[in-house]
């Protein structure tokens, strides 16, 4: 069949829909500033966004032939991808479990140990110190030091505590990180 017998409503929602199945679905570990980041996004869509678009879509669908309306397909194509969001948004705030690392205390006579939620300090076999926080998924700033509960590193560091020594194997090859500090706190 031809692709002018198809609806176009029916464009896969493929890279969205991979993208979700790569990710962890029992759980999704946040902080509370990267839930309310998820839900104001998705606010935005829904109240802003998408009826914004909706107006333009309609008004490019009046003009007349929609086959060769650039306005509307584009429109069409801006709405899908829009949803696609919105779907993602609304299965992660389903599945998340808000951890407020702040609210971390240590228990008693037990030293911290790197969990969710924990600013680390470390320090490579080379002495050079690096500071990550372990966040959630959809929290990840490499570039500032916040790394995903799920990465190699953040991995490599769960459940040791200040003093530890741990094996990092990354592309580079293998590293010994001694684990310096340990903070529990609010991240910005």
């Amino acid at each position: 069949m031809s692709k002018a017998f198809t609806k176009e409503d029916q464009e896969s929602d493929e890279p969205q829909d991979a993208e979700l199945k790569l990710l962890p679905t029992r759980k999704n570990y946040i902080t509370p500033k990267g839930f309310a980041r998820l839900k104001d996004e998705l606010h935005l869509l829904l109240t802003k966004t998408r009826p914004d678009l909706t107006q333009v879509v309609a008004w490019a669908a009046s003009n007349g032939d929609r086959s060769e309306n650039a306005d509307y397909q584009y429109g069409k194509r801006k709405l899908r991808e829009i949803d696609r969001r919105i779907r993602f948004l609304t299965k992660r705030l389903e599945i998340a479990e808000v951890i407020d690392p702040a609210l971390i205390q240590p228990k008693a006579g037990k030293p911290f140990k790197v969990q969710f939620g924990a600013t680390v300090t470390y320090q490579t076999e080379a002495e050079v110190r690096k500071t990550v926080s372990i966040l959630g998924i959809d929290e990840i700033d490499p570039a500032h030091g916040k790394i995903s509960w799920i990465s190699p590193l953040a991995k490599a560091l769960m459940n040791h505590a200040v003093g530890d020594v741990v094996t990092f194997v990354s592309p580079k090859g293998e590293d010994e990180l001694e684990i310096v500090d340990i903070v529990y706190r609010e991240i910005h």
